[in-house]
């Protein structure tokens, strides 16, 4: 494979933003990888936890979450309109109802990303912390995991600590879930 450079203003603002943070990181380029399947022809083996994310909304439009779980999971939307249900009524708020994929242009107004792009690292953009992000309780039991770094042209490394770091330096709200069947 050929050495890739940083391709994007997208992935440039994540490495300054983890940089001007001290948030420790590793990161390397490749081809155009906009699904899981796509992606793994080029993922390293890095030791990460590699992460799959979907961006939803609720059925009003007016809230959105992003869903964090590990790579090999499929997760359907009813269980997750009942994961989020749970976590949200339970904490005394409204349950989001029927959920679906947000479009591309509520991605690209809340998360400043495209289709195949989307990672936590779209936070940065959501200025007013409007986005929700739950995170698959198994990804607080890995070593380090790994996302696009906003463009699915690169992959960012991250260990845990510095994940925990980037995500308090964000101001979103993060619930961890538990998204396997017991």
């Amino acid at each position: 494979m050929a050495d890739y450079e940083i391709i994007s203003e997208r992935q440039e603002r994540v490495l300054r933003y983890l940089n001007e943070h001290d948030i420790p990181f590793t990161t390397y380029n490749h081809p155009e990888g906009k699904t899981i399947e796509e992606a793994k022809r080029w993922w390293k083996d890095d030791g990460s936890l590699h992460c799959k994310n979907i961006f939803m909304r609720n059925h009003k439009g007016d809230q959105h979450y992003l869903i964090c779980f590990p790579c090999d999971d499929d997760l359907a939307i009813h269980d997750i309109e009942h994961w989020l249900k749970d976590v949200l009524v339970g904490q005394g708020m409204r349950a989001p109802g029927k959920l679906s994929f947000a479009s591309p242009e509520r991605m690209m107004r809340y998360l400043g990303l495209e289709p195949g792009s989307v990672s936590p690292f779209g936070l940065i953009n959501d200025s007013e912390h409007h986005v929700i992000l739950f995170l698959d309780s198994r990804l607080q039991d890995a070593a380090s995991l790994s996302f696009h770094p906003n463009d699915c042209r690169g992959t960012v490394v991250i260990s845990q600590d510095a994940f925990r770091q980037y995500l308090a330096s964000v101001g979103n709200k993060v619930e961890y879930i538990c998204t396997t069947q017991s």
